[in-house]
């Protein structure tokens, strides 16, 4: 007789292992796949090796102290504990180290554009490492074609502090599933502004864990789903080093037919992580009948010894009163949507410490709203 092994009840029992072949075949019923159309992401969810030409990273003058190299193998930051990020793992032909210097405090960001180089199916690897008690800015732009599985593995120093944005901004026929693993060490802080906008699907894991005491983690969220885009945005918290603090606040807005989001936020606070404090919110906006956002919240806590947990979760459609308020102050209709809609995203816009991206956002969002509202 075959014994079936029940899958993992808590997120800290999850297989985990470099070995793509470790993994069961996905079949779209797993809890951590089930909103995902497992069709469209093609060869990421069958093969056992990509081949296809990763991604270029480009750049051009950087702050004094923090380099960008090809890098030979490094201790792994991340374990994966899915088949795709497996897969990233063991296809990718090489690492690109961005590495700040300890004590280095940057008064620039570092612009660096991540290029994707056609459809067929690859794998990336991104390597940053921010030494002890180092501050910077790194901003990360992926553009054009992919058919993409990867890793982006961050340490942050103790001490250090780090603002990463990494923007999706792929053309229309992309498709990505990336897991972006921070460490987080002895009071460090991260924060990081992960924005989705292009692709046909993109699904972007983040999870965190903390090396010492006094860690501090943000993870923020923009999204805005347009007609037939799948946009999925995974997180998981896993709290197990007393008195660190985290915090998750995730918007999206979707418009036009089948476009779709999902939000998925996990916090695990171990027992030994007393002191824990940490809140999650996920927003959704729909703008136009057809969208349609899934969000869930989950909290697993081993200890009630915590400073603070919390989560909270709304969707709803545009808010006519708003719109009538400003209308009748005359404000012509697509002009009160746009103040609506940029007032929606402020928060989260504000967070992007580069004034030029902040605009071109502002921009972009217009420019959707226009379609719809012309």
């Amino acid at each position: 007789m075959t014994t079936i092994a029940p899958p993992p009840s808590t997120k800290s029992q999850v297989l985990r292992s470099f070995d793509v072949n470790d993994f069961p075949a996905l079949k779209g019923l797993e809890e951590e796949w089930r909103f995902t159309p497992l069709k469209r992401l093609g060869d990421l969810v069958t093969a056992t090796t990509l081949s296809g030409a990763a991604p270029s990273v480009e750049h051009g003058e950087l702050p004094a102290g923090v380099t960008v190299t090809p890098a030979g193998p490094l201790e792994p930051v991340l374990v994966p504990f899915d088949r795709i990020s497996a897969l990233a793992f063991g296809s990718s032909p090489g690492v690109t180290l961005i590495e700040v210097d300890a004590d280095t405090e940057t008064t620039e960001p570092a612009l660096l554009r991540v290029e994707g180089k056609g459809s067929d199916a690859a794998a990336a690897r991104i390597y940053v490492k921010i030494g002890r008690f180092a501050k910077a800015t790194i901003v990360l732009e992926q553009v054009g074609t992919v058919t993409l599985a990867d890793n982006v593995e961050v340490i942050v120093g103790d001490g250090a502090q780090l603002t990463l944005v990494t923007l999706a901004d792929w053309d229309a026929d992309a498709v990505q599933a990336q897991h972006v693993k921070f460490r987080v060490g002895t009071d460090a802080r991260v924060q990081h502004v992960q924005v989705t906008l292009g692709g046909s699907l993109v699904r972007q894991f983040t999870s965190v864990e903390y090396a010492g005491r006094g860690g501090d983690a943000e993870l923020w969220g923009l999204y805005f789903a347009d007609a037939g885009q799948h946009l999925e945005h995974r997180q998981l918290v896993d709290h197990g080093v007393p008195d660190c603090r985290s915090y998750v606040g995730y918007r999206g807005a979707l418009q036009g037919a089948s476009a779709k989001t999902v939000w998925v936020g996990d916090v695990l606070i171990r027992a030994e992580a007393t002191g824990t404090d940490t809140y999650e919110i996920n927003r959704n906006l729909i703008l136009t009948d057809g969208a349609i956002a899934h969000s869930v919240p989950n909290l697993e806590i081993e200890t009630g010894e915590v400073a603070g947990a919390g989560h909270a979760s709304a969707t709803g459609r545009f808010d006519d009163e708003q719109l009538f308020y400003l209308m009748a102050r005359g404000i012509p209709e697509f002009e009160a949507r746009k103040l609506v809609v940029r007032g929606f995203f402020a928060e989260l816009i504000n967070k992007i410490p580069v004034e030029e991206l902040r605009e071109r956002l502002g921009d972009v969002i217009e420019g959707r709203l226009a379609e719809y509202h012309s």
